[in-house]
Parts: C-alpha cells; sequence; structure tokens
C-alpha cells in the first residue's frame, strides 16, 4: 500500500502532524523508533511551560496565540487534559534578555501583562526572594502544558482520523518516494521528518550542526507551603544560572536549568542524575526560592537538540522534493506542538502556510546557501 505522506517519529510534533493530516483525508502511516509516550527524547516529564510574552524573539507570538487556540481544541476532541492556565513570572533585572524581552513581546502584541518590583512580588508571590533591583513580569496567561498527555491525545485523534500508526518499528533509511524501517519498505508522496534528537542522523543532509545537549529535571518535596496554587516562572538572575519551574504537581515540585548541560547523542546520553547535579540545583534556587529543595524525590533526563541560533527548523527539505523536516527545537518547542502540527500538515499538502515561519529556514543556518 502507497500512502499519501509517512511522519518519521509520533513524540510531540510528528503525532500532532500525523492528526492534522490524516485529518485532512490523507493517507497516513506514522513510524516510531520506541513505544507510545516514551521518555527517550524530548516530549516526557510531566509539564512543560507554555507562554506567549515571548523573550525568544516577538515573531513567535502569532503562532502561540494559535496554539494556545488549538490546545484548548485538542482538550475538546481528545478528553485529555492538557492545558492547566496557572499564570507565569519571568524574574530577573529589569533590563535582563528575558524579563526585557518578555514586555517588549508582551507590549508589541499587546498582551495582558504586568510588571512588578521586588516587594509586590515578594507580597503576592511569598515563595520568590527577587532582590530589591529585580522585577517580575506576570502573564496571567500563561501556564503549564502536560506532554505526554499531548501526544497521547494527538495519536489517539489521529488514530480516530484514520492514521496508521506504527510503534518500535525504527526508519533506517529515507528518500523521496520511499522510507525503509527494520521491518519493512513503504511507498508514499510525502515524508515528514520529526527526529526530535536523532536529527544529527536523520536529517545529516540539510547540512545543519545540531548540537543534542542532555537536561536534568529535578522533583522536589518543598520545604515550605505555597506551591500548590503557584504560577510557571522562569529567573533569569544577574549572577548565577537561570532555572524554571512548576507549582507542585502530583506531590513535587519540578526545577530545572535551562541550556548549560552535557552535550551527549540520543543514543548515548548519561540517564543517570547524580548527587552533584542535585547539589548545584539546591545551590541556585537558595538565594531566589529557599523554600522549594526538600527531599529530592527524583530526577529525569531530557534531550535538547539545539540550533546555533537556538530557532527552530521548519521547512520543506531544501534538498528533496516531497520531504519537509521539523526539528531543532532547542529546548522551548513544545508549546508549539499543535500549531507545527498544523504547519507541517500545510507544508505537505499545500507547499506553504498562512502562518509565519520565515525565521524557521535552514538556510539562515548554512550561511545563507
Amino acid at each position: 500500500m502507497a500512502y499519501d505522506v509517512i511522519v518519521i517519529g509520533l513524540g510531540g510534533m510528528g503525532s500532532a502532524a500525523a492528526y492534522r493530516l490524516a485529518q485532512r483525508g490523507k493517507r497516513v502511516l506514522g513510524l516510531e523508533k520506541f513505544t507510545p509516550v516514551h521518555t527517550r527524547g524530548s516530549s516526557h516529564g510531566g509539564s512543560r511551560i507554555t507562554r506567549q510574552a515571548y523573550f525568544e524573539d516577538p515573531a513567535y507570538v502569532p503562532l502561540l496565540l494559535r496554539a494556545h487556540e488549538m490546545w484548548d481544541q485538542t482538550e475538546r476532541d481528545s478528553g485529555e487534559r492538557i492545558f492547566h492556565r496557572v499564570g507565569g513570572l519571568v524574574v530577573g533585572p529589569p533590563d535582563s534578555g528575558a524579563v526585557a524581552g518578555s514586555r517588549a513581546s508582551a507590549e508589541q502584541y499587546g498582551l495582558e501583562h504586568e510588571v512588578l518590583d521586588a516587594l509586590e512580588t515578594r507580597r503576592r508571590f511569598p515563595t520568590l526572594h527577587p532582590a530589591l533591583t529585580e522585577v517580575a513580569l506576570h502573564e496571567e496567561g500563561a501556564g503549564y502544558v502536560v506532554p505526554e498527555a499531548a501526544v497521547r491525545a494527538h495519536l489517539g485523534l489521529a488514530r480516530r482520523a484514520g492514521a496508521e500508526l506504527h510503534f518500535e518499528e525504527p526508519v533506517t533509511h529515507w528518500e523521496q518516494g520511499r522510507v525503509t524501517t527494520a521491518l519493512a519498505t513503504y511507498e508514499t508522496e510525502h515524508v515528514v521528518v520529526c527526529p526530535g534528537p536523532w536529527a544529527p542522523e536523520l536529517v545529516r543532509d540539510l547540512g545543519i550542526p545540531f548540537e543534542v545537549e542532555r537536561g536534568v529535571q529535578h522533583y522536589f518535596t518543598p520545604k515550605t507551603g505555597g506551591f500548590d496554587d503557584h504560577p510557571v516562572y522562569i529567573w533569569d538572575p544577574a549572577e548565577g544560572h537561570g532555572f524554571y519551574g512548576f507549582p507542585r504537581i502530583d506531590g513535587a515540585v519540578k526545577v530545572a536549568f535551562h541550556h548549560g548541560g552535557e552535550i551527549c547523542t540520543a543514543d548515548t546520553v548519561d540517564r543517570e542524575v547524580h548527587d552533584h547535579e542535585v547539589d548545584a540545583m539546591r545551590a541556585a534556587t537558595a538565594r531566589l526560592m529557599p523554600g522549594i529543595a526538600g527531599a529530592h524525590q527524583r530526577g529525569a533526563t531530557c534531550l535538547y537538540t539545539n540550533t546555533a541560533d537556538r530557532h527552530f527548523v521548519i521547512a520543506p527539505h531544501p534538498a528533496h522534493d516531497g520531504v519537509t523536516v521539523a526539528c531543532g527545537f532547542s529546548g522551548h518547542g513544545f508549546k508549539f506542538v499543535p500549531v507545527v502540527g498544523e504547519i507541517l500538515a500545510d507544508l505537505a499538502i499545500d507547499g506553504a502556510t498562512r502562518h509565519p515561519i520565515g525565521l524557521f529556514d535552514p538556510a539562515r543556518l548554512r550561511g545563507g546557501a
């Protein structure tokens, strides 16, 4: 049997793409190396921050506005609880990249937000101890999504729409019109490659130097109260390593560093969390949020697939007609999952999309070649 589209990789982006393609009536085959909703890539850990006042670049904001709409629709269609609107805080000096960038995006797009000085931040959010020179940007519409629920929802909706999904069937080779796995070779009109941290192997001919980075997520029993009804947060301090975290979920507060991890590969990453890593997390939070780091319940590793400029790659493959790629999400991609699925369906079916994706052209990472 020949397929209209084969989707390689059924994590966050691939599961959403398989659903949106099948929803539009395409004969879709989805191929995944591991079991459904696995923990080997970047779509696990129980929570991912989502926000719209985006310090990385204002160009992301229109995509985030659409993503928030689509999360709500995905919840209604699937019955899964995915998006938890608990509010969000970005804390640091007023001129820090995270605070100033968030404020610029919010002002450019008229997003509801407020900037709190240190004393007001401490009063309203007693778990936070900013210095008097720091401020907090509060975005009430921010929150977190549950990655496992999101992938599970998109896989279920894809099946309901008629997609054929194969698990524990690793792809060994792909080319225009054909995909080969450990079990079979399949014919297709279009290939969508969503490789996650396997991008260095699966899309090597893009000519982009992807860097796979090991991150560690820590789950603590908090030492103090106040974390049950708590916003998500990102700290960008003047000194020390910034970190981000969540309210108490299932008895634990999750906190992690954003970047700065060991460079590795998806197949050789050290998945053990070490004592010195727990100690480093405790030290980073000691002044800023001293109530977090009680007993360390557990840790988990997660993989970032970074581009040189930390922006995504979402585009038709420049060397292969009939192939679309989505990768290099650089540790901030999961909040975009539903809209990326829509974009990939647009590109595979129509060759273009109404969404602004110029920032994600791979040519920028090859010197414009």
